[in-house]
């Protein structure tokens, strides 16, 4: 049964806290196998006032948003073609790849590109997992995908999973996974 403490400087939020020892337990789970109800965690917090580093007394740093939160929203803005809100959330070294190898750099070009494929669509989330690798996350999304083909009929519960790569708060990368080619069949 691992104890983990951890320490932190007295200002950070219950929702980060909680994220915080969320991954901590994980991490005990996956690298000794530890069941999740057994791993203990602890915060121990010390006020800014009793914390220095390099010589100087530190606040507490406002927290990054969480990668699954950086995807949702990046989706989002996708879905309402919001194409320069959604660009906020890309690295410049942004690639996408979807079925059939079509790769983009740019959102306007997977705009053009998907206005031959069909005329709307949307997504319904039913999975999130995310991995962490240092600053490195990488996302993977599931669910079904409902829209309008170009001749106007209506398609829906199509399978889709997004594998979305970040590099700190930015996306570096997505790669497509979905079931359309069979259902216009």
């Amino acid at each position: 049964m691992p104890l983990i403490e951890c320490l932190l400087i007295k200002g950070y939020d219950s929702d980060t806290r909680r994220i915080v020892s969320e991954r901590l337990t994980d991490a005990a789970c996956s690298a000794i196998g530890a069941d999740p109800e057994f791993v203990i965690v602890t915060i121990k917090e010390v006020e800014s006032d009793n914390y220095m580093r390099g010589r100087t007394q530190k606040t507490p740093a406002k927290a990054p948003p969480q990668a699954e939160s950086i995807v949702r929203s990046f989706l989002t803005s996708m879905e309402n073609r919001n194409i320069k809100e959604a660009q906020q959330y890309l690295a410049e070294t942004f690639v996408m790849t979807f079925p059939g190898g079509a790769s983009f750099t740019e959102l306007d070009q997977l705009v053009d590109w998907a206005k031959q494929r069909y005329q709307s669509i949307s997504k319904t989330f039913e999975h999130f997992d995310v991995a962490f690798n240092g600053r490195e996350s990488v996302v993977h999304c599931s669910g079904t995908l409902k829209g309008t083909w170009l001749d106007g009929q209506t398609f829906d519960d199509i399978r889709f999973c997004d594998r979305f790569t970040l590099s700190g708060s930015k996306i570096t990368s997505q790669n497509v996974w979905n079931d359309m080619a069979e259902a216009k069949r």
